[in-house]
């Protein structure tokens, strides 16, 4: 990549952390009724038009468009337009971008962690049955929202403990349509968020047991370590001992003569 295509993707990731972050102070705005309401919501529509234009474009010019959507499923969720709240998913993008451009190691704070923490989210496929997890929520909740008639912060938190088997009650579907979606909900919802927790708990088991194997490995190498130096060291006095037995026969002889 030569430096002016690395300038202009700096550029256009300045920008767009920029806008990321005021789409997301202005839902914090709007979510507490602070300011101008009207003002915030042509800022917000004017920020999802351009996010939307632009997950549009990363998607035609994508090379693997299938690996797309599911890398940016929070860029999608994120232009939702029923509800400024979906601006937050947005904020998945910053950390992409965070990763791309290497900061935590720029900064010093690239170790150990880090590469625990990616091989977390990339390796065991966290991040898919997240992604999963997270668009399944969302669809069954704006599905909700419609045939049941009901507002989109309580369809979310209808799919939210119905998904996670919570199950409060204090939303329940009444038609025939949201009672479906409920079902496909439980089934899901609930098969991909057990996925999910028994992948969190299989990694922690695995890197627990990886920890403890590796801790007698260095051990028996640190031991290894200490005999071979020790075995020089004993080799060198022999050699010194000698050399300090020749040296006195040949003082002795020499008074002899």
């Amino acid at each position: 990549m030569g430096k002016r295509q690395q300038s202009l993707v700096v550029g256009y990731h300045l920008a767009v952390t920029i806008l990321t972050l005021l789409s997301v102070g202005n839902v914090i705005l709007m979510t507490f009724h602070i300011g101008d309401w009207q003002v915030e919501r042509v800022v917000a529509n004017s920020l999802l038009a351009v996010f939307a234009i632009d997950y549009l474009v990363r998607f035609v010019t994508a090379h693997d468009r299938k690996t797309f959507l599911i890398h940016s499923a929070f860029d999608l969720i994120g232009i939702i337009p029923m509800h400024p709240i979906f601006a937050l998913f947005r904020l998945g993008r910053l950390a992409r971008m965070i990763q791309y451009h290497h900061l935590f190691w720029r900064l010093g704070l690239d170790g150990k962690w880090s590469h625990d923490f990616h091989r977390f989210v990339y390796s065991t496929g966290f991040i898919y049955l997240f992604s999963i997890s997270i668009a399944i929520i969302v669809l069954s909740a704006l599905l909700f929202s419609v045939f049941e008639h009901q507002s989109l912060s309580n369809s979310l938190w209808w799919a939210i403990t119905t998904a996670t088997t919570v199950g409060y009650g204090d939303e329940t579907p009444h038609t025939p349509v949201g009672k479906i979606i409920a079902a496909a909900l439980m089934f899901g919802g609930i098969g991909f968020i057990g996925l999910l927790t028994s992948t969190i708990t299989d990694f922690f088991t695995t890197q627990t047991s990886e920890n403890s194997v590796l801790k007698p490995d260095d051990s028996q190498a640190d031991i290894q370590l200490l005999l071979a130096k020790i075995e020089t060291l004993t080799q060198k006095v022999d050699a010194l001992q000698t050399e300090v037995k020749r040296s006195e026969r040949r003082q002795s002889s020499k008074k002899h003569h």
